[in-house]
């Protein structure tokens, strides 16, 4: 009884496999080159990366190479072409590798003075790097050359999200105190304690933030300034 059973058994799937044999050798077939083209796109993808930090490096050693030029009163050809290629490299590229060419393009506006181009740059490289550390580190920059533009509000709001910024962010009390001092030269008192409480309150490890923080709070409150 139970060997009938398994024949039958047997038999009915056999059938089944034979009615519809042809959609299920395509399903299978589907399978298997999704699976073929996963192997494939994870191959190139592999590819294309090794490729994009080899050109990086490239790109770096000519920043390095071309430092010393970076200060001087007009862009020599070199910078300038190099410049391009950060901005086409970068433009063609996404994640670490693209916000790192913005990086290397915003540090050259930055050393020469012209925040415009270096603020637009650091927004850029925060915006490509964002889930990495130089997400924070890029919004930092960006508000220290808003700051320079005397664009206040601005420099603010970009220090608060590098505070806030999901990944870790060394310089996030330094960032913190710049909200203070800011608010100060707004002459947002309230705002300016505010931001200096939270300073001691996240980081009061940090000793050199914690201390001017504490410092200033006391000015603030007692009125010597």
């Amino acid at each position: 009884m139970e060997k009938s059973n398994k024949v039958n058994t047997s038999q009915l799937i056999g059938d089944f496999i034979q009615r519809n044999r042809k959609p299920i050798f395509i399903s299978a077939g589907a399978i298997a080159l999704a699976f073929i083209g996963s192997i494939v796109t994870l191959l190139l993808m592999d590819t294309f990366q090794r490729r994009a930090i080899s050109e990086l490096e490239e790109l770096r050693e000519r920043y390095h190479a071309l430092h010393f030029d970076i200060g001087e009163e007009t862009l020599t050809s070199e910078l300038q072409q190099l410049l391009v290629d950060l901005s086409a490299f970068a433009g063609r590229s996404s994640g670490f590798v693209s916000g790192s060419a913005w990086a290397m393009y915003a540090r050259i506006y930055s050393e020469r003075g012209e925040w415009p181009q270096a603020e637009a740059a650091w927004r850029n490289a925060a915006s490509a790097a964002a889930r990495t550390y130089l997400g924070p580190v890029a919004l930092f920059n960006a508000a220290v050359a808003a700051e320079e533009q005397g664009r206040i509000a601005e420099a603010i709001e970009l220090f608060g999200m590098s505070v806030s910024h999901n990944e870790p962010f060394p310089a996030a009390a330094h960032a913190q105190f710049s909200i203070g001092r800011l608010n100060e030269t707004m002459n947002n008192r309230a705002g300016a304690i505010e931001a200096y409480r939270i300073v001691l309150a996240r980081w009061p490890e940090v000793l050199v933030w914690a201390n001017l923080a504490q410092s200033r709070i006391i000015a603030l409150e007692t009125g010597v300034y």
